[in-house]
């Protein structure tokens, strides 16, 4: 005998096994400490068991780690892996370089846009100006966060507990009598960032090198990048450097836009250059 449906079941087909996978994945990525199987159970309307389930299969793939102690759930290290390939891969750089290569002809010195892994500022794309005297690093290349600008504004942005114990964990090198190495320095440093939307690096990294750089927010209001310029002095001053602030969040903006993260209104992406002149804080 054919078993007949009530009416609307046809609407409520069950999510598939990958559904609900990425759906785990986005509410432990989008938590700021890790979450817990209750939080998440209740976050995403599904059984216990079903979310177990799920958190286990992700865990053997290095997608989430468990903490045993407590038995709350992180970003894993192929999670993150596959999000720097992502971010970085040729098959979307096209967008983020034409903006990148519109804010170098503007400004005239060399431009990177980033993420943070770990301590380090990784370079998802990066412009070079055309003086001959410049810092040269290609795409890919990485350096400490805590002393330039880009690793700076993402550290400021971090949980502040996550962040005092990345530090607490890491031997920050002095590369500079500028550098930062100091656990309460560093977060005044940070706090200062976040009230002013920007981060300077006079000198932290390199003698002579000043850099720039605002963080990239997705809808939610969190930081997931940056960008930044950066230059020699007296060429690239500190208050040149600021003055240029607003060329980078209008860029910062459109760099959202690009990647998905938020939408801008009135703005074609696929048509237009972006206007970085006309930028607003």
């Amino acid at each position: 005998m054919k078993k007949t449906r009530k009416i609307g079941e046809e609407q409520r087909e069950p999510r598939s096994a990958l559904d609900k996978a990425l759906a785990v994945l986005e509410v432990v990525a989008s938590h700021p400490q890790p979450v817990g199987l209750p939080d998440m159970t209740a976050k995403l309307g599904l059984p216990r068991q079903t979310v177990h389930r799920v958190l286990q299969q992700l865990e053997a793939n290095a997608l989430v780690l468990r903490d045993p102690d407590r038995e709350r759930f992180s970003v894993g290290p192929r999670f993150s892996r596959l999000a720097l390939i992502a971010l970085s891969s040729s098959n979307q750089t096209a967008s983020v370089r034409a903006i990148l290569k519109e804010l170098v002809e503007d400004v005239q010195e060399s431009c990177n846009v980033g993420v943070l892994d770990g301590l380090e500022f990784h370079y998802l794309e990066r412009v070079d100006c055309h003086w001959a005297l410049r810092i040269h690093m290609l795409a890919g290349s990485r350096v400490p966060a805590y002393c330039t600008s880009g690793g700076k504004v993402m550290m400021a942005h971090l949980p502040r507990k996550q962040c005092a114990t990345l530090i607490k964990v890491s031997k920050l090198k002095r590369y500079t009598d500028n550098t930062l190495t100091r656990t309460d320095k560093l977060q005044m440093e940070f706090t200062a960032i976040r009230k002013n939307g920007f981060a300077l690096n006079d000198q932290e990294y390199a003698i002579g090198m000043i850099g720039v750089a605002v963080p990239i927010y997705d809808s939610t209001g969190r930081v997931l990048s940056a960008v930044a310029f950066h230059g020699p002095q007296p060429r690239f001053s500190v208050g040149r450097a600021r003055e240029c602030v607003p060329k980078l969040q209008a860029a910062a903006k459109l760099l959202s836009a690009i990647w998905g993260l938020q939408d801008i209104p009135g703005n074609d992406i696929a048509k237009s250059k972006p206007d970085v002149g006309q930028a607003s804080p």
